[in-house]
């Protein structure tokens, strides 16, 4: 074999190698620098499992404000009040969260990916409490939940460390938060700047095509209602 040969050879080897994981890393789809508004006025509301204090929704030309009661987002089953769209198929939903008041140290507010409206529903939960204080295994103002199984008990992806400097601190009024589906695989990012985005976490569940997709505030307080304000609601070409 001359060098010629040899070295084309080597390259077409390293060529064949290399094609399952750029194939691999092609399918992974990185978030991009900006997206599409949604209309506020395109979002429908409920509350979800009864609260005792009602949910309140104001539609801006900029955004949505959300009062909301309940009990929590955790455990068998929710309390909260919902502001959504449906999807089908993947999605990359983005908002930043003005602020958020505390009801409660676990006051939630955030992108919900939801499988109907019942209140044990199956969902992903994305989201973001009133400041950086540090509460169970979270020492950061992000975290991502989960109901794996209906009417169960919901699950939490923590921050690395529960010490020390936030990994993912909330940054009101600059706290972007980001919720996309690609396929059954759910990643959240944050931001504080809608333009640089940090992944938090991706977990797969297999939920239906079509599922309920939006804005989720809880006060964790049954008589005390929270208040947070989305501004920036956009969706990220796929």
């Amino acid at each position: 074999m001359n060098v010629k040969s040899y070295i084309y050879s080597i390259v077409i080897l390293a060529f064949v190698i290399a094609a399952p994981v750029l194939s691999a890393q092609s399918k992974q789809k990185s978030p991009s620098a900006s997206g599409k508004a949604i209309p506020p006025t395109a979002f429908k509301h409920c509350d979800i499992g009864n609260p005792a204090i009602a949910g309140t929704v104001k539609i801006l030309t900029d955004g949505i404000d959300i009062t909301a009661g309940g009990a929590d987002i955790w455990g068998p089953k929710d309390e909260f009040d919902f502001v959504y769209i449906e999807r089908i198929g993947d999605f990359d939903l983005a908002a930043r969260i003005e602020s958020l008041t505390a009801a409660n140290l676990y006051t939630k507010a955030g992108l919900m990916a939801r499988e109907d409206m019942t209140p044990g529903s199956r969902h992903i939960f994305f989201q973001v409490f009133p400041n950086n204080n540090p509460r169970n295994n979270n020492n950061g103002g992000f975290e991502f939940q989960y109901r794996r199984v209906k009417d169960s008990l919901m699950k939490a992806v923590y921050p690395k460390s529960s010490a020390g400097t936030p990994e993912f601190p909330v940054a009101y009024p600059d706290t972007w938060i980001r919720l996309q589906r690609t396929g059954n695989n759910f990643t959240g990012f944050y931001s504080t700047d809608g333009k640089r985005w940090k992944a938090y976490t991706t977990y797969t569940l297999v939920l239906p095509s079509k599922i309920y997709l939006g804005l989720a505030v809880t006060s964790h307080e049954t008589a005390k209602p929270a208040s947070a304000k989305f501004r920036n609601i956009e969706e990220y070409k796929q």
